[in-house]
């Protein structure tokens, strides 16, 4: 019979296996964990981290699985783009370490900021992630100016971690691992102030029970999305089409909603709710009241009614039918399109470098020896024809990738919410922020003119978005020199009948359009730009944008004077101007 002392001898000697095959394993890990693209084609699957303790956006549930907004999205563009992802969750600081180090492919989940900007590559952006102070009960606000021997409890590494150092405001900053640890330690008496993400904060602060601390101020907006470490191009191509894809389709609105939608108005009056009950009321009441009133009315127009309805609902059904089958078309095409597309605008450039790198030699051999054959061509005349040629190879490379989008564009079905209140002077700065570079490139004259207390309508504030963008760049091309100016302007006024609507006024100063172009403006596939890559659908996707909003678009041109555009979009009622002063007319 063994001894105990054998008995423990050979448990230790298990144990040690076993230790030393788990240790194994994890050095084998960032073998598999992708640096950057050529990994990533060894073991055909991408590698994503994230924090692995910050609700709504992405948390291990009580499983230990990755759950949450950003794991959700995450797997829907895996779905959409054909690719397989595996999840690495951790502390944040520990998840940049290892993006940076190339142990992980993106981080799902990082703010951006022009020093980050340095060392990672960021896609657009899929959501808006507010920071705020959090303070016990009693505390006074602060600003960022403020912080001066304050004690400021941070999250390491997080991006106001790094704005506090970048900055240096002469607070103490104290740092923990997660938001959860900020909100505990504050809690208990520890520090002013914790400098935290608002949304994560007041989720955990209710499901942690902290009743002694609430947000102060509100200091920071920061856009928030995938990551990826400088060079890794192919995988954040693959996340950034992915997300398009699911903007165009809705599903990332309903991913959204689903988890960040229930928790933006936490801590507030629920003012929206209560005035939706008193709308319901109201109009519950006012149907009632006038039902007797409207009846002869409607019995008098009924057959009108139906037989205008039997016409339109004909005309709809085929154009349906056309739009069905354009985006089957699309959908069916534009990935395999965009494949090739891609893999030129990523090799041309670096053919077009290389080539001039060998430059300097061809031509020394071209001096001692004279003239040689290269493509079987002589190098006398091909020296300065093969760079034009790869010009124009981008060119056209680019200009493929232009007209999928735009197909895309125009192919996506009209089933947007358009029930949101949208303020037209707040999509408008955002639009101008998004195309800034390209204004500045175009012109030095920019004048921006936003009218005081303008009216909101009801829409699609993305959608509406878009046909701002898109007038903006359409002016900016307009333009012959960077001298010449576009004037923009917001306002109000009321139709012939007196129902209120709001206007955007885009005026440049540009070569104009003649007149009888002006009539086909938003007919699919014209453009006056076809020399300089135009393809004839910015304008029509625009134009029925603008139609589902019950709105109209107004040109106004003279040929070498320039042109004016006007979106016009309904006003539902006049309770839904806002409390700023009257800004009819100009501004």
């Amino acid at each position: 019979m063994p001894s105990v002392r054998t008995t423990k001898t050979i448990s230790h000697a298990l144990l040690a296996l076993l230790c030393l095959g788990l240790l194994l394993m994890q050095l084998s890990l960032p073998v598999f964990a992708a640096r950057g693209d050529t990994a990533g084609a060894a073991r055909q699957y991408i590698v994503v981290g994230g924090d692995h303790y910050h609700p709504p956006y992405e948390f291990l549930d009580d499983n230990g699985e990755p759950a949450g907004y950003n794991v959700e999205l995450t797997r829907a563009i895996a779905e959409v783009m054909g690719v397989d992802v595996r999840f690495v969750f951790g502390e944040w600081a520990e998840m940049r370490r290892k993006l940076e180090s190339g142990e992980i492919d993106i981080l799902q989940g990082m703010s951006y900021s022009e020093e980050r900007a340095k060392e990672f590559d960021f896609a657009p952006p899929h959501a808006i992630v507010h920071q705020s102070f959090f303070a016990r009960k009693g505390a006074p606000a602060v600003e960022l100016d403020e912080l001066q021997g304050k004690e400021v409890i941070v999250q390491n590494l997080d991006i106001m971690h790094d704005y506090l150092l970048e900055h240096n405001v002469g607070a103490e900053l104290i740092t923990v691992d997660t938001h959860a640890d900020a909100l505990r330690l504050l809690a208990s008496g520890r520090g002013d102030y914790a400098l935290v993400a608002n949304l994560p904060s007041l989720y955990l602060s209710r499901q942690l029970g902290l009743t002694n601390i609430l947000p102060v101020a509100k200091p920071f907006a920061n856009r928030y999305g995938y990551a990826v470490k400088k060079g890794n191009s192919n995988t954040l191509a693959t996340f950034s089409e992915g997300l398009a894809i699911l903007k165009n389709t809705g599903r990332h609105q309903q991913i959204y909603d689903k988890w960040l939608g229930p928790l933006e108005d936490m801590g507030s009056f629920p003012w929206k709710k209560v005035g939706q009950i008193g709308a319901s009321v109201s109009v519950t009441l006012l149907l009632i009241l006038g039902g007797i009133v409207m009846w002869n009315r409607m019995l008098r127009r009924e057959v009108e009614s139906r037989s205008e309805d039997l016409r339109r609902h004909q005309q709809q059904l085929i154009q349906a039918d056309k739009m069905t089958s354009l985006g089957v078309l699309v959908s069916g095409v534009a990935h395999e399109i965009n494949n090739p597309s891609s893999l030129l605008l990523l090799n041309l450039p670096v053919l077009r470098d290389a080539y001039a790198d060998t430059r300097e030699i061809l031509e020394n051999h071209y001096r001692t020896h004279g003239d040689f054959d290269i493509g079987g061509l002589a190098y006398s005349r091909m020296r300065d024809e093969i760079p034009l040629m790869l010009d124009e190879m981008l060119d056209g490379a680019q200009r493929i990738k232009r007209i999928v989008g735009d197909l895309k564009d125009f192919a996506r079905q009209g089933s947007a919410d358009l029930r949101e209140v949208v303020d037209l002077n707040t999509v408008v700065d955002t639009a101008i922020r998004l195309v800034d570079n390209s204004i500045r490139k175009a012109t030095g004259q920019f004048e921006v003119s936003l009218g005081v207390g303008l009216p909101t309508v009801r829409g699609n504030a993305q959608r509406i978005e878009q046909v701002v963008i898109n007038l903006i760049l359409n002016a900016c091309q307009a333009l012959r020199s960077p001298t010449e100016g576009i004037f923009l302007r917001t306002y109000y006024d009321a139709d012939e009948s007196g129902a209120l609507r709001v206007i955007l006024e885009v005026r440049d100063q540009g070569q104009g359009i003649e007149p009888d172009a002006i009539n086909q403006l938003t007919d699919p596939f014209f453009t006056t730009k076809r020399e300089s890559g135009g393809t004839g659908l910015g304008l029509s996707v625009s134009a029925g944008i603008v139609s589902e909003h019950r709105g109209r678009l107004v040109f106004d041109s003279k040929p070498g004077e320039g042109t004016t555009v006007r979106m016009i979009l309904p006003v539902e009622s006049e309770s839904m101007l806002g409390s700023g002063a009257a800004a009819k007319g100009d501004q």
